[in-house]
């Protein structure tokens, strides 16, 4: 049977008091081995959102721009990233980016127009259980706001 490794726990909340007041949350497990690039994908499916602008993930959760470690899809795509040290997304190992620490928090920025916050929180890892279908939604609290409501 193949090695699966880690399953990396992590609570996914949007950080936005006007559209999502009430702060819907998602538990999600994923193997630690997967890319960053994956993982965006995983939260944006379980809120419910199109998978279709890019984005990033950042460890200062009010600005972007003053981040120390980032990594960004527009590094992937060959666009100029917010600061030259950042990394791309789709070679990024989860378990690089989270370095194992429970409890470290990021900033999973999603659509630099619209400007998605979701807050990621590493909250557990373990080793996979055998024949665990991964990545996987753990629970869902909270209805999550519609990425494009109707026009006014």
């Amino acid at each position: 049977m193949k090695e699966k490794g880690k399953v990396y726990i992590f609570d996914i909340w949007i950080n936005d008091k006007e559209r999502a007041p009430h702060k819907p949350l998602r538990r999600i497990g994923i193997s630690g081995t997967k890319s960053l690039y994956n993982f965006a994908g995983t939260i944006v499916k379980a809120f419910g959102f199109y998978f279709d602008h890019p984005f990033g993930f950042y460890n200062n959760m009010v600005s972007i721009n003053d981040s120390s470690v980032g990594y960004e899809l527009f590094v992937d795509i060959g666009e100029e990233p917010l600061t030259p040290h950042f990394k791309g997304v789709k070679k990024t190992k989860i378990s690089e980016a989270f370095s194992n620490n429970i409890g470290t928090k990021m900033l999973f920025y999603f659509d630099y127009g619209d400007e998605w916050h979701f807050i990621v929180e590493l909250k557990e890892i373990r080793d996979a259980l055998p024949n665990e279908s991964l990545p996987v939604l753990i629970e869902s609290r909270g209805k999550a706001p519609v990425q494009y409501p109707p026009c006014e």
